[in-house]
């Protein structure tokens, strides 16, 4: 027994002639581990695995059999056993390398059956694919968030079966350019679930090594980030734009006219801010009532952004006041104020057109009315940051008073004094 490297005083074994006497001795007693005879009275073949792997899982199998035959060999492991012998093609050192090894696999196997079990109910998708990026397994949150069983994975890339067209073919080379040399990536993309739809993802990969320290495997966890985008886009909408209008509110203006006096400043050419006040609304607001007050200001909202160009700015200052910030004029002041008066004649034009408003007023039916509200407007070049943007706003307002006191619907420039 010593050779089997275990002492006599640790060690107990217990014989059984046939399988169904040796399923009750394991049952009552959960040996360390089972040498098994294929060929016993009550079983025969791999059947007698099988049934002993079933009534008590866990313990290791040694196999005894008098068939040299390699592809019973194979059918044993795979049925359970941890490892075959052929009887009379071993000695008792023989043994004991069985013994251990079997003891071993079987501390192994149930390691792995035990992340496996946690793998399968991480609520993050998890996928494993080989040095080539080909998926070689998926846990059941991967399928959950994108539709796609194992099976359906298998072989293939991420990057070909999740494309949501949002990533372009250098973000992947860098991608698996960091991986392969043996650094986790981490970072955020879209990608494309089976039934088409998207969905934002967090994304880690790491490499993983063998013991040559040469790249086996590539592990990648991802989390679904959707709700927490739209919730972020949420915030910043209510933080930065103005809820009935969606135009930039008051906050974002000022970030964005910083912009544009600091894009000036590199570029040395003029913007202009101008400053606009309804001539006509709170006769509407008095007699119809906010709601029909709103639609007129949504109107004119998007007479505004049609009127300018991408690279400018609408925002809505407060109440029946709206900003407009025109970049990247001319480098000459005269010019810039031909350009800005020319933008600002076209919005004084399409602001002055009638508002056709269609609503409804306390269960009555419906209404439509024929509305009249021009715009009276104030223009003050900047160039770099020779001023303020207070400033800029506060001479651009003094310019539109100007307008207002003049007659209306008119525009006018601030000019230094």
């Amino acid at each position: 027994m010593a050779e089997l490297g275990i002492s006599k005083d640790n060690i107990s074994i217990a014989w059984s002639k046939t399988l169904g006497d040796g399923i009750i001795a394991a049952k009552n007693h959960k040996p360390d581990i089972v040498l098994l005879d294929l060929s016993l009275p009550d079983s025969a073949g791999l059947a007698t695995v099988q049934a002993l792997r079933a009534s008590v899982p866990g313990v290791p199998i040694v196999v005894l059999s008098g068939y040299d035959d390699n592809s019973l060999a194979a059918a044993a492991l795979q049925a359970g056993a941890q490892d075959y012998l052929v009887k009379g093609q071993f000695d008792h050192n023989g043994l004991g390398h069985a013994v251990r090894h079997a003891l071993v696999r079987e501390s192994l196997e149930a390691r792995l059956r035990l992340f496996e079990v946690a793998l399968n109910f991480v609520a993050n998708s998890i996928v494993i694919t080989d040095i080539h990026a080909a998926i070689q397994w998926v846990n059941p949150a991967f399928t959950e968030l994108t539709g796609y069983k194992l099976e359906e994975t298998q072989g293939r890339t991420p990057g070909n079966l999740l494309n949501s067209g949002r990533q372009d073919k250098k973000f992947y080379q860098t991608l698996f350019k960091t991986i392969q040399s043996g650094q986790t990536w981490h970072g955020e993309v879209v990608n494309r679930r089976k039934d088409g739809s998207l969905y934002d993802e967090s994304l880690i990969i790491t490499p993983v090594t063998g013991s040559d320290g040469a790249i086996q495997y590539f592990v990648a966890i991802m989390q679904d980030i959707t709700e927490r985008k739209r919730s972020e886009q949420q915030i910043s909408q209510l933080a930065f734009y103005d809820v009935l209008t969606s135009l930039p509110n008051r906050r974002l203006l000022n970030d964005r006219l910083e912009q544009a006096m600091s894009a000036s400043q590199r570029s040395e050419r003029y913007g202009a801010v101008m400053f606009l006040d309804m001539d006509n609304f709170k006769p509407l607001n008095d007699r119809y009532g906010h709601g029909v007050g709103d639609l007129l200001l949504m109107e004119v909202a998007h007479r505004l952004s049609s009127s300018v160009r991408k690279i400018d700015t609408v925002a809505r200052f407060g109440g029946d006041e709206f900003v407009v910030i025109l970049n990247e004029l001319d480098t000459s002041q005269e010019e810039s104020l031909a350009q800005a008066t020319v933008i600002a004649e076209k919005i004084r034009a399409l602001l002055a057109k009638p508002y056709l408003l269609t609503f409804q007023h306390d269960g009555e039916p419906e209404n439509e009315i024929e509305h009249s509200c021009p715009a009276s407007i104030g223009v003050a070049l900047f160039k770099g940051h020779d001023a303020s943007a207070e400033d800029l706003l506060k001479w651009s307002d003094m310019a539109m008073y100007q307008a207002k006191d003049s007659g209306r619907n008119l525009i006018r420039f601030y000019e230094h004094v």
